[in-house]
Parts: structure tokens; C-alpha cells; sequence
């Protein structure tokens, strides 16, 4: 085995950006890997550091060199090397100078042509040291920077300016230079806590020599720390920390020695709904708020400090002084947006352009509209409630309050209407418009909300697509994805029988006053089942199985999920195999052997083998069953009942020659054939299972 040895990478920059430092450093890290496994040299452990000024890697137990490889090099056929007294040809005088050899050194090599001229060679493993810069090099450039910036005098760019760089090996330094940096084996600590450098002696002791300047070199590391602090003073104030994945990554990121201190501020601010106050203490100062037992907001918050201070009075003074205006602006906010109703902003809504073929926010509320009282036919909802909610359902889009917090709109709106003294289920819906905002995000729930919810996102389906913006590779700048499986998770969680194809009719006749393409619902039809079709791989339900319900033509999400969920179950059974592979066999008949028009159904008479009369009989029993149970839409019980068909359907085809030579009688076995399938496709095209 050859010898191995740690090595440490950091690459030492002003702060970097917080929300992106993360993403380099898992970048940085699967980079590096893939180019130690293109390279050929093994190793025991690859490990990323991040904080806000350095992006490291630590890869234990790295060979210290490449191993040897050895290569077969093939010359000429053995017939062709020699002359009849046994003397090398030109070719193989030729190959051994190629390979630097005597003739005489050359092998005989059995190939699949026959015996060839050949030679082993064994070439020696490239040392690591002299291969590290190029890799380093090659993975820095790979990293996800959307702007690089450039600094001083030099060409090279990066995300932030580089002010050092360590390479060691073992307990070597391995010689580089990188953005006008040596390499060496130099760090440097906190930039309060600890200035001075420190002088890494082995590869191995980064983590532990980082922390002793006052470094938490691991962010997954630091992140834990700060749970456990804000969990533990939340505690201690009688109160829950409510902690964001998000803010807690983002803080984590902007410190290198977490210290977490807790402040206050006024009650009186408490008379603000509670998201502006949480949405401004998060995403402008990134406090953690805390809730007491009943989820209510206390008037206190937790800051991260970046270091451990004699004084930490004068850090959370100072935090509580910031805070202070921040919540003042909400205040004030807040209670200028109440002295007006949501119907008086009708004007500026006007003035907003949605989308410049497609009208202004005004013109999008009135299709809302339109759309969602035609839904509302299939929900028995209110339609006078839909039209009050349709009328302000973007109207706090123009409020102080969502104009300097964006991420409140529809729960704004929401409070608005509560203080106006709506009624209750149009001042929900207002927020439940909004809903599902991301995957597994909380979906509408009264009857007015979830009709606003889907008419808002068929309106801008249809019209996005109808002007031809339709979603290229990454590029979806209107969330069309995320609106098409917004639709399908609140149709289907909320058993909804809705039809896909008519909800795009109804989006279409409300925009009949633009210039849509004639193809937008082709093209929306498509992509909703593309939709659909990934909406169900994501749940690890294969392709087979959402294709046999897809033959079915179903267009009600609702009846497809549950015509889904039958054959996933049927797919699980011992018979499952079997009769996928007996209706491929019947379709796959049928398709080569058209039946003739005259040929309606099965004439008994023309049954003349017991096993097709046994089939016969079988499938008029079933029939009867099978349709009152896909008529309920209990397609898993009608599966079984289909399945109980197995036997005679094995016993039809070992004993019964369908392509009989009397055209008759084939034609009437083919019609059997053609009820059995029909039986089957009522339900879903089990064929599609067949492995």
C-alpha cells in the first residue's frame, strides 16, 4: 500500500458573501474529489471548512503518489514479425525501436486476431505534490461565482480578494502560487479575538489549531453551537426560539466564534402583526425571534455576536438602539396602510403592468375573477365571497408595509381585511392565494381561498405560455413550474374533481381579449402532465406505472393520483408480472389485427373451445363489478376484482388459437380480446408494467 498522508487546503479571502458560502464550499469539496478520482489517487476522508474569511478542504489519508500503471503495447501480428528463417520484419524492428527494446525482449501476445508482437510497460505514478496546484487551481475555477471581482493591479478575479494561501501535505508544504499568494503553512485567527498567524505543523491539526485562535473552522459545526445557544437563552427567558434553517445557515456564516446574546424591545411594537415584526428582525438584522407556549411574539430577540466581549451590555444596547427605528418604520407602516380600505388602491393596481402584452394587476384581478367563479360552480362555493375577494386580492401589493417587505404580500392583505371587518373567509383567502408558495408549503383551505389560489396561478399559466414565455432550462422567471404543481397538490390533496383541460378552457375565455397562441393549450396540456409525471418520480413512483395510468387519457389530477395509487399497490402483487405480461400480448394482437366495424361484440354462438367460453363467461361477471367500482373511483378494488381473471385468461391462450383460419371465428376471438383490454384500460394499461 502506498504511503499516505493528510493534506490541508485554505485559501484565505476578505469576508465572503453569507448566502453563497455554503454553496462554494460544498462546491470547492466535490470538485477536488472528482479530480482526486480522475487522477487516480486514493484516500481515506475528504472533509470542508468554511467561515467567513477562508474556504478549506482536509483530505486524510492521501497517497502520497500516484500508484504505477502498466500498459500492454500491441506491434505486429507474430505471422508478419519474422521472415521465414525466422528474422525480424520492419514492422517489428520498427515496434521495438517505438518501444526503445530489442527485438528480442518483445513478448508474444495472444489476442482475439491472433498471436501479436507485445510489449507490458509499466509507467511510474506521477508524485501528488507535483499534481496538487493544477487540481487546486482547476477546482477554484469551478466554483458557482455569479461576479467575480478583481483587486490591485492583478488580471486573476474571484469572489473576494485573496489574502492567503496554506498547502500542506503531511507536514510538507507543497510550493504554489495562487492570486499573487504563496503557498505556505500559515493560517491566521480570529480577526478581534486572535490576530496573529499561526504555523501549521501538520496537515492534521487544522480544525483543533484553528480553534485555539478562536476559530470554529467547520460551519456545520458553528451552526449546532448557535442552535444550542439561542435554544438554551430562549429557555432560560421562559420562551421558544424559533429558528430558521435559512437565518441560521446565513448567521453561521458570518461568524467565526458564535457568542449568542439576548435583547429586548418595546411591547408596544407588539401591536404590529407579528410577521413584519419577525420578517425585519430576520432578514434585517438576523435576530432570532422567540414565541411563548401559545406561539405568540415575545418582545425579545437573540443576536449572534463574533466574539466574546468584557462587556456584552454594550453589544446588546447597541443591537436594541439598531433595532429600534427598524420596528418604528413597521409601526408606522402598519398604521398608515389601516387609514385606507384594500378597494380604494383599485387605481394604483392600474397603474402596475403584470406583464406588458397581458395588461396591468387590475386587468389580472378581473380574470382572477372570471376564473375563479367559474371553479367555484364545481366547489359549491360563495360565489358573492369570491367576487369581494377577487376585487382586493392584490391590493396590499401597493401597501407601505409589502412595498418594504415584499415576502408579506397576501398576509398583509389578510390583516387588512380584519381591519376593515370583512368577513372572515375573504380575509383568509387573501393570504391563501398565495398558497402553496414552495414544496410542501400549507395549501388554501376555505373554499374562496383555494378558488383564488388556482384561478391566480391558470391565469398566469395561460397567459405566460400564450405569449409564448414558456420555461427553457433553468430560466423561469414567472415560477410556471412551481404554479403548474401548485395547482396539481391543492387539486389532488383536497379531492377536487377538477379537469385540467377545462380549468385551461376557463384561463383562456378570460384572457379572450388578448392575442394568445392558438397552441397555448396543447403546449399547457403537456407541461402540466410534465408536471405530473415528475410531481410522482420525486415520490419514487417509476415511469411504468404513471405511463399505464397515463393511457387511460384521465385529465382530473384527483382520479389520476388515485388511479396511480391502485396500480403502485397492483404492481407489489404476485399476479402483477403475469397479467402485465397478458395484456401486452393482447394489445400488441389487437394493434397488428384490426377488427372489422361490423364486428360490435362477442358472438357467443362462435365460442366453440371450452376455454374461451370459460373466458367469455369470466369476463361477463367481472365486467359488471369492475365498472360500479371505477364508477366510485375505487380503482384498487377494481383491480382485484380484473385480477381474478388471471386463470382463465393463462387457459385461453395455452389452448386457443386466436388467428384461426375462419375468419369468423377470428374475429370473434379478437372482440374477446378487445373486452378484456377494455376491461383492464378502464382502470389503467397494466401492459405498461411489463418489465
Amino acid at each position: 500500500m502506498a504511503d499516505r498522508d493528510d493534506l490541508i487546503i485554505e485559501l484565505g479571502t476578505e469576508e465572503l458573501p453569507p448566502i453563497a458560502l455554503k454553496r462554494l464550499s460544498e462546491a470547492f469539496v466535490n470538485g477536488f474529489e472528482k479530480l482526486l478520482n480522475e487522477n487516480n489517487l486514493k484516500f481515506t476522508a475528504i472533509q470542508n471548512f468554511a467561515t467567513p474569511r477562508r474556504l478549506a478542504i482536509l483530505v486524510s489519508g492521501l497517497e502520497v503518489s500516484q500508484p504505477d500503471s502498466t500498459q500492454t503495447k500491441l506491434g505486429p501480428a507474430v505471422a508478419a514479425a519474422f521472415d521465414a528463417d525466422g528474422n525480424p520484419s520492419k514492422a517489428a524492428q520498427g515496434f521495438a525501436r517505438s518501444c526503445g527494446v530489442a527485438v528480442t525482449e518483445l513478448a508474444t501476445i495472444e489476442t482475439d486476431k491472433g498471436p501479436r508482437l507485445g510489449l507490458e510497460v509499466t509507467n511510474k505514478g506521477n508524485v501528488t505534490a507535483d499534481l496538487l496546484p493544477e487540481m487546486i487551481k482547476k477546482s477554484l475555477a469551478q466554483l458557482p461565482i455569479p461576479k467575480a471581482m478583481r483587486w490591485g493591479n492583478r488580471q486573476e478575479a474571484f469572489i473576494r480578494p485573496v489574502k492567503w494561501l496554506m498547502v500542506v501535505h503531511g507536514s510538507s508544504i507543497v510550493p504554489m502560487e495562487l492570486f499573487g499568494c504563496a503557498s505556505g503553512n500559515i493560517s491566521r485567527g480570529h480577526r478581534f479575538m486572535d490576530q496573529g498567524n499561526i504555523s501549521l505543523q501538520q496537515a492534521a491539526d487544522y480544525e483543533q489549531a484553528l480553534e485555539q485562535v478562536k476559530v470554529i473552522a467547520s460551519q456545520q459545526r458553528r451552526m449546532e453551537i448557535i442552535r444550542d445557544q439561542v435554544e438554551a437563552l430562549a429557555q432560560d427567558n421562559n420562551s421558544v426560539a424559533v429558528i430558521d434553517d435559512s437565518l441560521l445557515e446565513e448567521v453561521s456564516a458570518l461568524v467565526e466564534w458564535p457568542v449568542a446574546l439576548v435583547g429586548n424591545f418595546d411591547p408596544e411594537f407588539l401591536s404590529v402583526p407579528q410577521e413584519a415584526l419577525i420578517s425585519t428582525m430576520s432578514k434585517n438584522q438576523k435576530y432570532f425571534h422567540m414565541e411563548n407556549a401559545a406561539g405568540e411574539l415575545q418582545p425579545k430577540f437573540i443576536t449572534i455576536s463574533n466574539l466574546v466581549s468584557k462587556d456584552p451590555a454594550t453589544i446588546i444596547t447597541g443591537n436594541e438602539k439598531v433595532i429600534r427605528p427598524r420596528l418604528a418604520d413597521a409601526k408606522f407602516f402598519y398604521e398608515q396602510d389601516c387609514k385606507h380600505s384594500l378597494s380604494s388602491y383599485d387605481t394604483r393596481l392600474e397603474g402596475i403592468v403584470f406583464q406588458n402584452k397581458l395588461g396591468s394587476v387590475k386587468d389580472k384581478c378581473q380574470r382572477i375573477a372570471q376564473i375563479a367563479l367559474n371553479i367555484a360552480e364545481s366547489l359549491s362555493a360563495d360565489p358573492q365571497l369570491i367576487t369581494a375577494a377577487a376585487g382586493i386580492c392584490k391590493s396590499d401589493l401597493v401597501t407601505n408595509m409589502v412595498n418594504e417587505f415584499p415576502s408579506l404580500q397576501g398576509i398583509m392583505g389578510n390583516y387588512y381585511a380584519q381591519a376593515e371587518g370583512l368577513d372572515a373567509e375573504v380575509c383568509s383567502a387573501l393570504e391563501e392565494i398565495y398558497l402553496p408558495k414552495h414544496a410542501g408549503d400549507k395549501l388554501p383551505q376555505t373554499k374562496t381561498g383555494i378558488c383564488l389560489a388556482l384561478a391566480d396561478r391558470l391565469d398566469t399559466l395561460v397567459g405566460i405560455f400564450g405569449i409564448d414565455q414558456i420555461p427553457t432550462g433553468n430560466k423561469d422567471p414567472f415560477a410556471l413550474r412551481r404554479a403548474a404543481l401548485g395547482v396539481l397538490n391543492i387539486i389532488i390533496t383536497h379531492k377536487l374533481d377538477l379537469n385540467i383541460e377545462t380549468l385551461i378552457e376557463m384561463g383562456l375565455s378570460a384572457h379572450q381579449n388578448n392575442d394568445l397562441n392558438p397552441e397555448t393549450q396543447s403546449k399547457l396540456m403537456d407541461f402540466f402532465k410534465a408536471r405530473l409525471k415528475a410531481m410522482y418520480q420525486e415520490q419514487g413512483i417509476n415511469a411504468q406505472i404513471f405511463n399505464a395510468v397515463d393511457q387511460t387519457g384521465s385529465n382530473k389530477p384527483f382520479d389520476f393520483d388515485l388511479r396511480v395509487q391502485a396500480v403502485k399497490l397492483f404492481a407489489t402483487t404476485t399476479d402483477a408480472d403475469n397479467l402485465s405480461e397478458s395484456n401486452k400480448r393482447v394489445a400488441n394482437i389487437l394493434s397488428k389485427n384490426l377488427l372489422k366495424e361490423s364486428v360490435v361484440k362477442v358472438n357467443e354462438a362462435l365460442l366453440v373451445e371450452e376455454e374461451e367460453q370459460r373466458l367469455y363467461q369470466a369476463i361477463q361477471n367481472t365486467a359488471p363489478l369492475v365498472n360500479e367500482l371505477v364508477a366510485q373511483t375505487n380503482y384498487s378494488e377494481a383491480l382485484s376484482k380484473a385480477t381474478l381473471l388471471k386463470d382463465d385468461i393463462d387457459r385461453f391462450f395455452d389452448k386457443v388459437m386466436v388467428m384461426s383460419e375462419d375468419e369468423a371465428t377470428k374475429n370473434n376471438r379478437l372482440a374477446l380480446l378487445r373486452d378484456l383490454r377494455s376491461l383492464f384500460t378502464s382502470i389503467a394499461d397494466i401492459s405498461c408494467l411489463q418489465r
